[in-house]
């Protein structure tokens, strides 16, 4: 949204240095907390993070055309040295005034978030829910996973008075950090895919632990029309409605659901075919992602898009639209070999439903590719066990683990009689898959961000060259 400086020091409390410079003059057209991406007319937030600290890139944002700077008071001094002449807002903790400034915006804005959160899937829930919703709205959705404390405040500093709903996405790798996100950007719909045990290692209590933190998303909603969309096949999402003050909806494949699928079938490379029903209306789904855990965040979307007034009818063919992102489930081929490049990240219950998925594909030879999975605390080598002897038992010809716990996968595997492999890191992954692959075969690359897989690809030359891990600001790591 573009807001003068005036505004935006009001809303933040900040204070205005004003300097010379033609760059402080004039409304600020967007914002950023990176010089790598920044935009003439940009206000750049100056943000302390684990690596870096973005006081030291300010005079680099200045000279890129930034409209002004957020600093804290603590380098104010320095700031007047070294962004000369130029418009400075000093608040004491420039994170905390992008919050402040993103938490106005939102309220100024004034029109429905909905917020996605899960263990897994949240991504795709979040474009299947934006892309089902733009058939009749305007929609603003959050960009990539820009999903934590970080991301979330600005995506909302992106809003238009022409939008109309704003689909935001919210992460979380400890207790509490969903309730500021919720604070933060006052959803009055939440939807909520899955509980699992991404981020276990964070929590003493292990998974119910996790779903006490996804919950803080329903316990955040706000308004008077706040709505509850629940995966009714969770074990624990499907609990979130019982103390909820407000309308649930469930949606899923259990009897519960008041969304459902039926008749699924599974089309392999070509995805799922599925019959949606609602309240005895029924209507065909084609799916072009792969595995059958899509069908989950396709029924959130179309749980979304009935609550919002949309034809069921109409749902399903926004659905019939939506393709994978890269690194989440794309097909590429190598050499008469079909690839499933799902990258991004990983979890014990993504890998073993990207599994099944790679056992229904008709192929020469199944292939498994599976990185170690971070962050799962003291259960970690017995989850890479559990998905090896996973692969093993549906049928996976050969399974490859990759970097550190990515050896318990092995093992588990071998224990059950299948031919597996250790690798040590993803270099060595693309050599040996080059070694390997033959014509037929189908081959499923899957690991957590860390593990940088997708540079597995990029020795295979038929194949476009796979994108480097971005880093998304000089604050450190990217967002989960």
């Amino acid at each position: 949204m573009k807001l003068e400086l005036e505004q935006i020091a009001q809303w933040c409390g900040a204070g205005i240095t004003v300097g010379h410079a033609e760059q402080g003059h004039g409304p600020a057209t967007g914002y950023s907390i990176d010089t790598r991406t920044i935009a003439p007319g940009d206000l750049f937030f100056a943000i302390r993070g684990d690596v870096y600290d973005a006081h030291d890139f300010v005079p680099a944002a200045l000279k890129k055309g930034a409209r002004a700077a957020v600093v804290a008071k603590t380098h104010l001094t320095r700031m007047l040295i070294e962004a000369h002449q130029h418009t400075l807002l000093v608040v004491d903790d420039p994170l905390i005034a992008m919050q402040t400034l993103a938490t106005a915006v939102r309220r100024h804005w004034g029109k429905r978030v909905i917020g996605v959160t899960g263990s897994a899937g949240k991504t795709t829930t979040k474009e299947a829910i934006a892309t089902v919703l733009s058939a009749k709205f305007r929609v603003l959705r959050s960009q990539g996973n820009l999903n934590n404390h970080f991301g979330v405040p600005l995506q909302l500093l992106r809003l238009q008075p022409e939008d109309e709903i704003a689909v935001i996405e919210t992460g979380m790798s400890h207790a509490g950090e969903i309730a500021l996100l919720a604070r933060i950007a006052a959803p009055e719909w939440g939807v909520v895919t899955n509980v699992g045990n991404a981020h276990a290692e964070n929590f003493a209590d292990g998974i119910t632990g996790i779903a006490r933190a996804k919950y803080e998303l329903i316990a955040g909603l706000h308004g008077q029309h706040r709505v509850a969309f629940l995966n009714a096949d969770d074990r624990y999402v499907g609990q979130f409605g019982r103390d909820f003050v407000g309308r649930v909806v469930c949606f899923g494949t259990d009897v519960r659901a008041i969304v459902r699928a039926e008749n699924i079938e599974d089309l392999g490379a070509d995805g799922t075919r599925f019959e949606v029903s609602v309240d005895g209306q029924k209507v065909d789904v084609h799916l072009a992602l792969l595995g059958r855990h899509n069908i989950t965040n396709a029924l959130a979307a179309i749980s979304v898009g009935l609550e919002a007034g949309m034809a069921l009818e109409a749902c399903a063919a926004a659905l019939g639209e939506l393709r994978p992102d890269s690194r989440r489930g794309e097909m590429q081929s190598y050499m008469g070999a079909s690839i499933i490049n799902d990258c991004y990240n990983s979890n014990p219950e993504a890998l073993r439903s990207m599994i099944t998925t790679l056992a229904s594909i008709p192929a020469t030879r199944r292939i498994l590719v599976a990185g170690e999975m971070l962050e799962l605390g003291p259960e970690a080598v017995a989850l890479h066990r559990a998905c090896g002897e996973a692969a093993a038992k549906a049928g996976i010809d050969i399974i490859a683990g990759v970097r550190g716990n990515g050896q318990a996968i092995v093992d588990g595997a071998k224990a059950e009689g299948a031919e597996a492999v250790f690798l040590s890191d993803a270099l060595e992954a693309g050599a040996w898959l080059k070694r390997t692959l033959r014509e037929g075969d189908v081959v499923l690359l899957k690991a957590s961000r860390g593990v940088k897989l997708e540079r597995a690809l990029e020795s295979l030359k038929d194949l476009p060259s796979a994108e480097q891990s971005p880093d998304h600001s000089e604050k450190g790591p990217a967002p989960k």
